[in-house]
């Protein structure tokens, strides 16, 4: 009886052994540079992540974030790679971690409802503080404050104050799940709210008149505008706001990690570096 007992766990060794030969090796990088991070995923899913998919890295040696980079300053392309404000952050805490950054480039909604199910670490994509974001995931303490302005059709602004007023009765495009999409539809009576999952689609729909205007962030707007002059900023504030980084509701762990760095990096004016670095261009 102990013999057959010790084959068959001979066996189910060897069949583990087997098994585990033959995953495949995900590529990763190692210089440590925000601007090299390994991007692992580009997805354009806005629907919360199969319960199958593996879970988030932060102990294995990696620390994964989710972005959408289509938010210059914070987060945008460089050739194949993800830099900006919000990434040059994400690599301060993976190297106060003693971590690789991994980066994930996908919609802004589904790498919120990634973060809540524990496929990435992170978020980092200009998040702003929510009281409905805060049942479901935790904040970090704001690094920014941001700006929001509204952005129109330079040759026939179809907009003329920045208020509730002017924007009245108007059809407003924004980000999907952005705070500016809360926003309008809590404070707008707008003709229509036009949603998008990229600043580039409705920079064109803007530019054809099939909006009236773009509710932004005031540097993503800016540079939005500096590549498509037909566009322009009107003058005012719609509204203030902060950003944060968000973690999975409960992972105090990571929180009080990303809470430090966030302190440090503000401290010593790493954290002015960072603006500078993506809007004196």
């Amino acid at each position: 009886m102990k013999k057959k007992v010790l084959s068959i766990m001979l066996i189910t060794t060897l069949v583990a052994t087997l098994f585990a030969g033959c995953g495949t090796k995900e590529e990763t990088g190692s210089n440590g540079d925000a601007e090299n991070a390994t991007i692992t995923e580009s997805a354009e899913a806005t629907e919360a992540p199969e319960a199958t998919q593996a879970p988030a890295a932060e102990g294995n040696g990696e620390l994964i974030v989710g972005t959408e980079a289509g938010f210059a300053p914070y987060e945008f392309l460089e050739g194949d790679q993800v830099v900006g404000i919000d990434m040059d952050i994400a690599q301060a805490i993976a190297d106060a971690m003693g971590k690789e950054l991994v980066i994930k480039n996908m919609d802004f909604d589904g790498a919120l409802m990634a973060v809540q199910n524990g496929t990435i670490d992170l978020v980092a994509a200009g998040v702003s503080i929510d009281a409905d974001r805060q049942k479901v995931m935790d904040f970090s303490d704001p690094y920014v404050d941001s700006t929001e302005v509204v952005v129109v059709n330079k040759a026939n602004p179809a907009v003329a104050t920045v208020d509730s007023d002017g924007l009245a009765g108007k059809v407003i495009g924004v980000q999907q799940g952005n705070i500016a999409d809360f926003w309008v539809e809590d404070n707008i009576d707008a003709k229509e709210t036009k949603r998008y999952t990229k600043f580039g689609q409705a920079a064109e729909d803007l530019k054809n008149e099939k909006i009236d205007c773009i509710v932004m962030d005031q540097y993503p707007a800016e540079d939005l505008v500096k590549s498509n002059p037909e566009l322009s900023i009107l003058d005012g504030t719609l509204f203030q706001d902060k950003y944060a980084i968000a973690v999975k509701k409960g992972n105090t762990e990571l929180l009080d990690q990303i809470n430090a760095v966030i302190k440090d990096l503000k401290d010593s004016g790493k954290m002015d570096e960072f603006t500078a670095k993506y809007t004196s261009k």
